[in-house]
């Protein structure tokens, strides 16, 4: 099955990323591209995971950080107000 691609921007786009991955044709080019766009989607859901895992880990030597702390009369304290 053959692909019509319209837009001249699309078109110059599969056309480069033809060339820089080394792929036969646009629409395999256009299918490496969608796979490794969704790859990389999974990489950032997996980046959250190891981000949430040290910050609990954190925590739990921390302990959590629930300080009542008033910026404003801090502040007003240190500026004699």
């Amino acid at each position: 099955m053959s692909m019509i691609i319209r837009d001249p921007v699309v078109d110059a786009l599969a056309a480069e990323v033809m060339q820089k991955l080394g792929a036969k044709t646009k629409a395999e080019a256009i299918r490496l591209a969608l796979e490794n766009e969704l790859k990389r989607g999974d990489d950032k859901a997996l980046l959250a995971d190891r981000v949430k895992e040290i910050q609990d880990r954190v925590v739990a030597r921390m302990g959590s950080h629930a300080a009542a702390f008033d910026e404003k009369a801090y502040m007003d304290e240190m500026w004699g107000n």
